[in-house]
């Protein structure tokens, strides 16, 4: 259990007044001049605090914008870069697949010059011979041989022989006659 505390009596009356010795109340002149320097040495102290924290905010400032400023410039750069990289690229390429288009036509006319000559070379005594045994099996005529051939010859052949015919007919007929003639004699 705590000690028991003093009995002091309680107060009774008013008071008429209080006694303030000298020197015991503080003398505002000199009490106050080193508050009032604490106060004004802190409040500058604190003022030049911001002022630098400004400047240095400032500089910050300056120094982020001077960053990004440089940093978009090396990204624009960077891709100026890039697409100019990506248009080489690009020509290079349309140029590579125009070069192979080109060996390609030439490879082709080449090939087509090629097959030409040698279907030239090859048909050159192909067809002489072709044509000489179309001629001779009889698929390609000259009208007028063939119809000498078909209507005059056998005309005539058969009129030498209906001639001869008779020849020998009146040969005959006239060996008859000479016979005859001789034997009555």
């Amino acid at each position: 259990r705590p000690p028991t505390p003093l009995y002091i009596p309680a107060k009774s009356g008013k008071d008429a007044e209080t006694q303030i010795e000298e020197g015991e109340l503080f003398d505002f002149d000199s009490e106050v001049q080193p508050v009032l320097e604490l106060l004004v040495g802190k409040t500058i102290e604190q003022s030049l605090l911001e002022v630098l924290e400004e400047e240095e905010l400032a500089t910050l400032r300056a120094q982020q914008r001077a960053f990004r400023e440089l940093r978009n410039n090396e990204l624009a750069e960077v891709q100026r870069l890039q697409e100019q990289e990506r248009r080489r690229k690009e020509e290079k390429e349309r140029r590579i697949a125009q070069q192979k288009e080109m060996l390609r036509i030439e490879k082709e006319t080449v090939e087509k010059i090629t097959a030409r000559v040698f279907s030239q070379q090859y048909l050159a005594g192909l067809l002489p011979a072709v044509f000489s045994s179309l001629r001779r099996d009889g698929f390609f005529y000259d009208p007028v041989e063939r119809d000498i051939e078909m209507d005059f010859l056998p005309w005539l052949m058969a009129e030498v022989h209906n001639r001869l015919e008779e020849r020998n007919s009146v040969r005959r007929l006239l060996d008859t006659m000479i016979s005859e003639v001789g034997g009555k004699n």
